[in-house]
């Protein structure tokens, strides 16, 4: 019994409205949606392009590509498109997130914009925070201000605090008054009109977004290590790939380099530097040709792929020198190219003395490459040794 009359006890307690029913919602979703009738609840719409031409009695929640709101909202604002334009008071919050927003009527509570573009010439009764590229605030607020953009302009009656970050430039309207404080960062100061009133004073925080000599030196020589480390590491790869893929080719190379005619090593340092320097010429020279365009096109592309190769190369033939002199082994494996490749890219660091040999090392291989592949199109003898 006393079980029972405590449960009375509680339903008597507690207000009609918790056994009112909750007025239903509407929900709308089309390619081209225009909302005619009136909803006595929350309206759900969604669509390309969203318009409201009939009141909500409570949230309007829309996601569109273009939205616009030309009828008044009893409850908050949630809407997420490209284009946002609100024409009608809305009597709470409003959320809105867009590449372009416009408000053109009062909002009762809080405002909450991020986009591209925000400008505000409503009033807003609450806070207000936006964050976008450009921001125009035309008619004040009565709530505080909080805004971070690029390019900001403000005008109207602010009945509060207004704090601005701008990595661009801060404009305030003539005739603006602001009854708090005007906090702003900036890369330089606002001109301020003499007719703009603040009466909070003004604080200006010099915030400059580019990094100072120092900072650019630092970020300049990491940048600069990075980018050696990359290209030294592909390098490696490389080397590392072709030495173990085409072994015979490599030693064939290294052949050249140990021979006992040094006429012979000279004759093929000549060639690889006639191949590397009359090439871009000769490109040139067909280019001034309508029919020779093409050909100049395929040629300066084999001419690319010969220096890269000569390059890598290069590291291989310094790896297998390395190893015949210090193993006594003539055959040469992949970890000779890492090794060679290595090598030459810390020579190649050193001014001028390192440069020079890597050319040297370079040309070189360019013209054992040459005679070696003449030699492999066009053999001399009935059985010609496999290099590839």
């Amino acid at each position: 019994m006393q079980h029972t009359f405590l449960i009375v006890l509680i339903f008597l307690l507690l207000p009609a409205s918790a056994f009112a029913a909750r007025p239903p919602a509407s929900f709308s979703v089309a390619r081209s949606l225009i909302v005619a009738s009136s909803s006595p609840g929350n309206a759900y719409v969604a669509g390309v392009s969203v318009v409201t031409t009939a009141p909500v009695a409570g949230d309007l929640s829309a996601v569109g590509g273009s939205i616009v709101v030309a009828a008044p909202v009893q409850g908050d604002g949630l809407l997420f498109a490209g284009s946002i334009s609100s024409r009608a008071p809305l009597k709470g919050d409003l959320r809105a997130w867009g590449g372009s927003i416009h408000i053109e009527e009062p909002v009762a509570g809080d405002l909450v914009a991020f986009g591209f573009s925000v400008r505000d010439s409503g009033r807003a009764a609450g806070s207000v925070f936006i964050a976008a590229v450009d921001v125009a605030v035309t008619n004040g607020a009565s709530g505080p201000v909080t805004i971070y953009g690029n390019n900001i302009s403000l005008a109207g009656n602010f009945a509060n605090n207004v704090i601005v970050t701008t990595s661009g430039r801060l404009t305030v309207a003539a005739s603006t008054t602001i009854l708090g404080k005007l906090s702003y960062e900036a890369p330089e100061a606002a001109s301020i009109p003499a007719s703009v009133t603040v009466v909070g004073g003004i604080e200006y925080t010099n915030a400059s977004y580019l990094p100072d000599a120092g900072t650019s030196r630092i970020l300049a020589i990491v940048s600069i290590g990075f980018f050696l480390f990359v290209r030294i590491l592909g390098a490696l790869i490389l080397a590392g790939l072709l030495a173990g893929l085409f072994p015979r080719l490599a030693e064939a190379i290294a052949e050249r380099a140990y021979t006992k005619h040094p006429r012979s090593i000279l004759l093929t340092m000549l060639l690889g530097f006639a191949i590397l320097v009359a090439t871009p010429v000769l490109c040139m020279l067909l280019s001034l040709t309508f029919v020779g365009i093409g050909l100049a096109f395929l040629l300066l592309l084999l001419y690319f792929l010969m220096a890269l190769l000569a390059i890598i190369y290069a590291g291989i033939l310094l790896g297998s020198v390395f190893m015949r002199r210090f193993t006594e082994r003539n055959t040469v494996r992949w970890h000779d190219g890492v090794l060679g490749m290595l090598a030459l890219s810390l020579i190649a660091l050193v001014p001028v003395i390192g440069l020079f040999v890597a050319l040297l090392l370079t040309i070189f291989s360019a013209g054992a490459l040459l005679q070696l592949f003449f030699q492999f199109a066009f053999p001399h003898e009935e059985h010609t040794p496999e290099m590839l």
